[in-house]
């Protein structure tokens, strides 16, 4: 099943298709408004406001299964983010990306990149430690914190899984490839 099959809630409950953004070199990332990653936001911004004109969409999951770290409705989360980081891309209703209530959407991405990229010794032994208090993340492939990313080119081809610890900006020339 190709990723535009799959249909996502927006934040007021109604069924986007995927397949709305055919064609276009996508970001999908499971988000927090108390994380630690937070500030990402900033970066993911920067990126959308930079390249959305060269066809870039960066879609954005609040997810409250890692540390309860999305706490609040859907529009106190996307108030959260517009006022703190001045986001403009566009904001799901919040999901599960592991267990039993994940989205179907989670399960093929996971399917297709099981594997997080990860930059360097010190960040991948950030990722052990927190995949060890992740109590979601109980099997292989299971999404181990906020903040992680899948990037997705234009033919709707996973790209790559990058881990919460690898910034926005160092994904900016895989994307600039992909446009």
């Amino acid at each position: 099943m190709p990723i535009y099959d799959y249909s996502v809630k927006s934040r007021s409950g109604e069924d986007v298709s995927m397949s709305d953004y055919k064609g276009k070199v996508l970001v999908i990332v499971n988000t927090a408004t108390g994380c630690g990653f937070t500030p990402q936001y900033e970066g993911l911004e920067n990126l959308y406001i930079k390249y959305h004109n060269d066809g870039l969409e960066i879609l954005d999951f609040p997810c409250n299964q890692f540390g309860k770290q999305a706490p609040g409705t859907d529009d106190e989360i996307h108030e959260f983010c517009q006022l703190k980081y001045s986001t403009s891309f566009d904001q799901f209703s919040k999901i599960d990306v592991n267990g039993e209530n994940e989205i179907p959407l989670y399960t093929f991405l996971k399917e297709q990149a099981k594997e997080d990229i990860i930059d360097g010794i010190k960040n991948k032994m950030a990722m052990s430690a927190i995949e060890k208090i992740s109590n979601t993340c109980v099997k292989d492939g299971d999404i181990k914190w906020n903040f992680t990313k899948f990037l997705v080119d234009r033919n709707g081809n996973i790209i790559g899984r990058y881990s919460p610890t690898y910034s926005p900006e160092d994904m900016e020339e895989r994307i600039k490839e992909l446009i």
